[in-house]
């Protein structure tokens, strides 16, 4: 139970980098809905889905690589990470290249042919966060999370104060969504300043026998991640590209912008998956080695579908109010979605705990089945049911992407790595919490104050039962 202690006290601390300035950006969605309509709006939605690809390709999945390799017995640590910062920047930086001498035909393609300083301003975006992805995860693997989470929660505050300044003091219509851009640029400085210090410090080197293991057992993370990506990127893309003309009276840009929106919520749990993700992936490979792990990873997964579950309740029955955050009602329409991607995004952190098995036996192959296969299906969902249902389509794909991929890492990781996960008290609970939003859903108020009361007690007996069912263990562990 001490073990299990400290990664949760690590996952709070790595909350505070990743889930509060997160939370604290997930607040722009305020101000931008206000400012942009929902096709402007869109805009962004599009540029960003397009980020997170090119960013998983910039970094070559090298972070896991360094953990793994820095993990080893008689590793020197200082090798692994200037090799794995070697091997970053010798993608990104051609590729960042590429892209920023390419900026005006990207731009046509994307349909913004008149910007294409914004494709220019995503580069920068997406280098800077390269070039310090390899000394945050050195940060990560050092134990700083303190010091993680105080440069994090410094670069959103300097974005939400740069978005603010552009948007309400300095808006010009003329540069529109660039000023979403720009400040983004801007913040990502701030991360350079801070690993100052690691970067004039590092030297290129190359290790031949080395650097080919590492990329050999890197490159099938990377494509696991422009997979994953897919699954949760792609329909984002491809909504403009399906959306039948005039469907439910709705434009392809405006139903992106409310898709877009609404996905926004979705970060409630997205962000605890990945705060959990920072704290647990240096835990999981530390604590290979010792004979009792697969119980211990088991119960690690149980507490946390047990987290994810209450999210997923209290994020749903409060919306409520919640949708008030958006700034234009023309938004709450795509709300009925929001559980079924909260779901996802759950049953999406539960597959990393299973994919544990994969990378502690060197087979991460299989994860890239895994989730190309994932894809396949995102990619033929999509074009199957968004001119049926549009994005209520798509949240339903990234739901059944998701289980499939979580299904076929727990198969075959029973054979190759046996973990006694609980999975029938994780479906219980979280069958549980899917119970309770259909019953609260059942019940109107004609107060805000006593429907926002009944919530808080609907959450309050969820816990109530989870103290009652799990205390017992929580004794037997602490004895």
């Amino acid at each position: 139970m001490q073990k299990i202690t400290r990664l949760a006290s690590e996952t709070a601390v790595y909350g505070l980098g990743t889930i509060i300035p997160r939370l604290i950006n997930y607040f722009l969605v305020i101000p931008h809905t206000r400012i942009f309509n929902a096709e402007a709006y869109g805009v962004i939605t599009h540029l960003y889905a397009y980020a997170g690809f090119l960013n998983i390709i910039f970094l070559f999945g090298m972070e896991t690589a360094f953990f793994r390799f820095a993990s080893k017995p008689g590793a020197s640590v200082d090798h692994v990470y200037r090799l794995a910062q070697t091997i970053v920047l010798a993608i990104a930086v051609p590729v960042s290249l590429v892209l920023w001498f390419s900026a005006d035909a990207i731009a046509a393609a994307w349909d913004l042919a008149a910007h294409p300083e914004y494709v220019r301003y995503l580069v920068g975006i997406i280098l800077l966060d390269a070039v310090v992805a390899i000394p945050f995860a050195r940060w990560r693997q050092e134990k700083k999370a303190w010091l993680f989470a105080t440069v994090k929660i410094a670069n959103v505050l300097a974005l939400v104060g740069l978005n603010y300044l552009f948007l309400y003091v300095m808006f010009d219509p003329a540069v529109g969504v660039g000023y979403v851009l720009i400040a983004n640029l801007l913040a990502n400085s701030i991360f350079v300043v801070f690993q100052f210090r690691n970067l004039v410090r590092w030297r290129a080197v190359w290790d031949a026998a080395v650097s080919r293991e590492m990329i050999r057992y890197a490159y099938p993370i990377m494509l696991m991640g422009v997979a994953g990506m897919t699954n949760e990127l792609f329909s984002r893309l491809c909504l403009q590209w399906w959306w039948p003309e005039n469907f439910r009276g709705q434009s392809a840009e405006h139903a992106l912008g409310v898709f877009g929106a609404c996905y926004k919520y979705a970060v409630f749990m997205n962000l605890v998956v990945m705060a959990f993700r920072y704290a647990a992936e240096p835990f999981f490979f530390a604590q290979a080695s010792d004979k009792q792990s697969p119980e211990l990873f088991a119960r690690v997964n149980h507490y946390f579908i047990i987290a994810g579950a209450f999210i997923v309740l209290a994020v749903t029955i409060n919306l409520d109010i919640l949708k008030f955050m958006l700034g234009s009602s023309e938004y709450y329409e795509g709300l009925s979605i929001v559980a079924v991607l909260l779901v996802a995004y759950l049953l999406m952190g539960v597959y990393y705990n299973f994919s544990v098995w994969f990378k502690l036996t060197d087979r991460t192959h299989f994860g890239t089945w895994f989730t190309v296969g994932g894809a396949v299906f995102t990619v033929v969902g999509n074009y199957v049911l968004i001119p049926l249902a549009g994005y209520h389509g798509s949240a339903w794909v990234t739901l059944i992407s998701s289980a499939g991929m979580l299904v076929a890492s727990y198969l075959f990781g029973q054979r190759y790595y046996p973990i006694p996960y609980r999975l029938l008290a994780g479906v219980l609970y979280l069958g549980f919490a899917l119970a309770l939003i259909g019953f609260s859903s059942q019940i109107s108020f004609s107060s805000q104050f006593a429907a926002t009361f009944f919530h808080a007690c609907v959450c309050l007996f969820f816990l109530a039962v989870v103290y009652l069912l799990e205390r017992k263990d929580f004794k037997k562990q602490l004895v």
